[in-house]
């Protein structure tokens, strides 16, 4: 359907919904790479006075990739929940924004409505909203999840330690994970980007963080951020698998490229499931995202790039996740060019995914060659901890020294739990205090003394 939007002696035309949609977008390298960005202010305006007209119903009637060629399409409309949907069916895009920002949208009224929200419904709205309505509006969904530990409650916000060693070590990555639990992280996850994909190695990694979370006592869980199919051999061979982790996108032909589909993202999942490995809970999946995945795979069909994270986000709410990360910045400047790009697509991915229902984590992060600094990331964190993140990423000093990006630190997490009075996972947070590690308050503060006990005990 062509959409028309007068503006004073101009008339723009919209060859569709998916057209209009990313001509709504704010600016971004990846859309202008991709040939389907406004080719200017005026009219990325008219697309967005046009898409706050569009009934939400248009999106079950016009898909943006046709039900015929995509599973995820398919995903998105066969497990639409119509009386989710119901209370805001009447509601145009603009109609949708406003009422999200309303009182009469609470954490309960969103949580009842969020399967009936589409993908595209979600990220319409959000190309419609100021960075602080997507603040707003986020820091309004709460989404829990739970293994070891729970995650997502309200005051709470968890880490995960990520302790990726160029060689994969076992003493470096050791001496980064008592880097990281010293330091109060770590409750998200313990988790090895691994620089091989040798199985042994992989094998000999989980039972690397098996050993520290149960010598220890630990109540989180640890993943080796490897290929699902990897992860299923060694489920099969006895290997002590908590999460299963797999880097997923919003198109079947891009979900292609990673070498995985929804039949085998199923298979995994009960697989996982069948370990029962978990203590609080059941939520064995680990999925990571990023705008631009699906263009840099050429298999995006024109959509533009954060509809196509959103669409990720469907493909994850299938499977009951622990943890949903998007890696925002990793991808590199063609898609994200500079600090206020990537802002605004964390804000976005985080208030995306929330609405959707998932535990929505971000990787507050940034490639070399972008132009951004640290600086923006604290900007971006701080904004995220306003909104409510789930989880962001503890790396030592910022700097992963095997996937060659910066990203949060320790001492980062530390910075946002003051600022904002923050705890970690409850039973993670008990743990520290049983350890000697934190104080009553859950402090880390005043506890040197027991460092090197608890170092001693952690490396022997």
């Amino acid at each position: 359907m062509v959409h028309r939007q007068v503006i004073g002696a101009t008339s723009y035309l919209f060859d569709n919904l998916r057209d209009l949609l990313a001509k709504a977008t704010p600016p971004r390298s990846g859309d202008r790479l991709a040939g389907i960005a406004a080719e200017s202010a005026e009219q990325m305006i008219a697309a967005r006075m046009a898409l706050a007209d569009v009934p939400l119903k248009r999106f079950l009637n016009e898909a943006v990739i046709p039900y015929e060629d995509d599973e995820v399409t398919q995903l998105i409309l066969d497990t639409h929940a119509a009386q989710a949907f119901a209370p805001i069916s009447a509601l145009t895009v603009g109609g949708f924004r406003d009422w999200l920002l309303s009182d009469a949208a609470t954490g309960e009224t969103l949580a009842q409505v969020s399967r009936g929200i589409t993908p595209e419904m979600a990220a319409g709205v959000s190309k419609l909203m100021r960075n602080q309505d997507l603040i707003l509006v986020a820091k309004k969904c709460a989404v829990t999840s739970a293994f070891r530990n729970t995650i997502g409650l309200k005051g709470r916000m968890s880490v995960r330690l990520q302790p990726n060693h160029p060689f994969d070590d076992a003493k470096g990555i050791t001496a980064s994970i008592l880097d990281g639990i010293l330091l109060g992280s770590g409750d998200a996850c313990i988790g090895i980007n691994p620089a091989s994909d040798d199985p042994a190695v992989i094998g000999e990694l989980l039972r690397l963080l098996d050993d520290v979370i149960v010598r220890m006592q630990i109540p989180t869980q640890g993943c080796v951020l490897t290929h699902v199919t990897t992860t299923l051999g060694l489920i099969g061979r006895g290997a002590p698998v908590d999460l299963v982790f797999q880097s997923i996108a919003g198109t079947e032909a891009a979900n292609r490229s990673f070498g995985i589909d929804l039949a085998l993202l199923r298979e995994a999942r009960e697989a996982g499931l069948s370990l029962r490995r978990g203590t609080v809970g059941n939520n064995v999946m680990y999925f990571e995202t990023g705008q631009g995945s699906a263009l840099s795979a050429n298999a995006h069909h024109k959509v533009d790039q954060q509809t196509c994270e959103a669409r990720a986000y469907a493909v994850a709410r299938a499977f009951d996740p622990l943890l949903v990360n998007s890696v925002v910045g990793f991808i590199g400047p063609e898609y994200l060019y500079d600090g206020k790009e990537i802002i605004r697509a964390g804000l976005e991915d985080h208030f995306c995914g929330k609405l959707l229902g998932l535990p929505l984590g971000v990787d507050v992060c940034y490639t070399n060659h972008a132009e951004a600094d640290q600086d923006d990331m604290d900007n971006l964190l701080t904004l995220l901890a306003a909104a409510g993140v789930t989880f962001i990423m503890g790396v030592p000093g910022a700097d992963d020294v095997m996937l060659n990006y910066q990203s949060t630190s320790f001492h980062d997490a530390l910075y946002i739990r003051d600022l904002f009075g923050l705890k970690r996972a409850p039973e993670f947070d008990d743990w520290l205090v049983r350890s000697g590690l934190a104080d009553g308050d859950f402090r880390l503060e005043g506890h040197a003394g027991q460092l090197p006990d608890f170092a001693a005990r952690l490396i022997a």
